[in-house]
């Protein structure tokens, strides 16, 4: 069980009791891809380093605590914490997903709705949120997070998936390296 504090969907911190929201998100590129581009359904996993660089400078400008995340081929879930006095879940979302768009080569057809509004493409507009109601819903969509890869049939085993805060958490010696969840899991709108 992961032990964090929570009221009314924002969880406290231990170091000095303030509430803090809390949130998971569902992230998605734009569908349907075109195969052999970058659209297409791997362009998260085969960019990951890219990825992970935008994630870290939008973190330094903007911090946010990750507390569970997974990329996979066709889209992301992260659970994510934000300083205390900030909301702005939105902000950080824009500058990942923008800033990912722009070190990408600009290969992708683009319809002229997108031309015009100067968007690439690249991910649909909007994500999926929930806001964090309390201690157990904070367990359910940690491990939801952690389950997707295997759920989604990528993976045999939670463990496999290399692109995960899974490992983080067999490290930190809250979940068993054999853990596998509960494949059935359901947390609503699933991209």
């Amino acid at each position: 069980m992961i032990s964090t504090g929570f009221h009314y969907g924002k969880r406290i911190c231990p170091a000095n009791g303030v509430a803090r929201p809390i949130k998971l998100s569902i992230v998605a590129p734009s569908v349907p891809a075109v195969p052999g581009s970058l659209r297409s359904t791997s362009s998260l996993v085969r960019e990951i380093d890219l990825l992970r660089s935008i994630v870290r400078r939008v973190r330094d400008r903007h911090p946010f605590h990750i507390d569970a995340w997974v990329v996979l081929p066709e889209h992301l879930h992260c659970v994510m914490t934000l300083p205390p006095g900030d909301s702005d879940f939105s902000l950080r979302w824009r500058l990942i997903k923008s800033g990912f768009s722009r070190a990408l080569p600009k290969t992708e057809r683009r319809s002229k709705v997108r031309r015009a509004a100067g968007e690439r493409g690249i991910w649909q507009r909007h994500y999926w949120e929930h806001l964090i109601r309390d201690e157990a819903d904070y367990q359910r969509h940690v491990d939801y997070v952690h389950v997707n890869p295997l759920k989604h049939g990528h993976v045999q085993r939670v463990r496999d998936w290399p692109y995960s805060t899974f490992h983080r958490y067999v490290a930190a010696g809250i979940y068993p390296v054999d853990w596998s969840g509960d494949v059935s899991v359901d947390m609503g709108s699933d991209s």
